[in-house]
């Protein structure tokens, strides 16, 4: 099993998820502000968003608390999971944001009214914007670093609301210069319909997390050319099975070795066989079982439940 996470390391992490939480309080401030300026429902759209990616910073927060902590008795395995279940919360939040947005845009589609101050609102929301903008790509950078879920969400999440506030300014701009008050509602329907789509996307991630799906394809191949480097010394492997649990990968594999090695010898191949797959990436847990080449019934016990 590889080390855990340095205390330095989870520092760091959570630096980047207060970092989160300050950019979505400045927002929420900011685009609040220009929604009451202007009475637009799509800078409330807008508003409402950053309330979600709030909730988001902050549950992303205790995940990267609970994920690097120490495997226990409890939790042999980990803590990593808790990732997907905050990114499955946010998933949720984002959903009841839209819901919001929606009944607002109904209403005013019903009932119009005038949009004031269009023009300090939007100076004020395209500086929002660029918050969301830096404090997204720095995130992002930060979770590929780390190999941290939580933080690439997040920054993904964000560099969503950054779009999402470009359409709204658009439409807006579009309103300034048409008159047209009813493109308002319209907009922040689109806005809604836009994070109803980030939404499923971080509920179905989670969902494929916590039915330990296998990790990508291109990590596998490069744990196959891994093993592919042993068989020149006699060896084979089966029943390679992987699956990704937050930030940390896990591998199985049978170590198939000539019948008459010494137990020390094989013990011996599958240190290096498991130093080999944990150099690939951080956070990687493998576990190995040698088997006789020769002996048939190590053919036999290949799928997940011996029969």
């Amino acid at each position: 099993m590889s080390a855990p996470a340095t205390a330095t390391q989870t520092r760091s992490l959570v630096r980047f998820a207060w970092l989160s939480i300050a950019a979505a309080l400045s927002t929420i401030v900011i685009k609040t502000g220009a929604w009451l300026l202007t009475d637009s429902v799509g800078l409330l759209s807008d508003a409402l968003e950053s309330i979600v990616n709030l909730v988001a910073a902050v549950v992303a927060l205790f995940a990267i608390r609970i994920a690097e902590a120490p495997a226990d008795e409890e939790h042999a395995h980990g803590h990593e999971k808790i990732e997907y279940f905050s990114s499955g919360f946010e998933g949720a939040m984002i959903f009841a944001a839209a819901t919001a947005i929606i009944i607002t845009a109904v209403e005013r589609l019903r009932e119009p009214k005038p949009i004031s101050e269009l023009g300090l609102g939007l100076a004020v929301s395209t500086g929002a914007s660029i918050i969301n903008l830096v404090v997204g790509r720095v995130l992002i950078a930060a979770g590929k670093k780390h190999n941290s879920i939580v933080l690439e969400a997040d920054g993904h999440h964000l560099m969503t609301d950054v779009w999402t506030s470009v359409g709204v300014v658009v439409g807006l701009v579009l309103v300034l210069a048409t008159g047209a008050s009813w493109l308002d509602p319209v907009l922040a329907i689109a806005v809604a319909i836009n994070i109803v789509v980030t939404g499923t996307r971080l509920l179905l991630r989670s969902a494929r997390g916590l039915l330990d799906v296998s990790v990508p394809k291109a990590e596998r191949a490069r744990i196959d050319a891994a093993l592919e480097a042993f068989r020149s010394r006699g060896v084979e492997f089966h029943a390679v099975r992987t699956r990704q649990a937050g930030a940390r990968t896990f591998v199985s594999l049978h170590v198939l070795v000539p019948g008459d090695w010494t137990v020390q010898r094989g013990h011996d191949l599958v240190e290096e066989v498991e130093a080999a797959i944990r150099a690939l990436g951080p956070k990687t847990t493998v576990l190995t079982h040698v088997e006789p080449l020769e002996d048939p019934c190590s053919y036999e016990d290949v799928g997940l439940d011996r029969d």
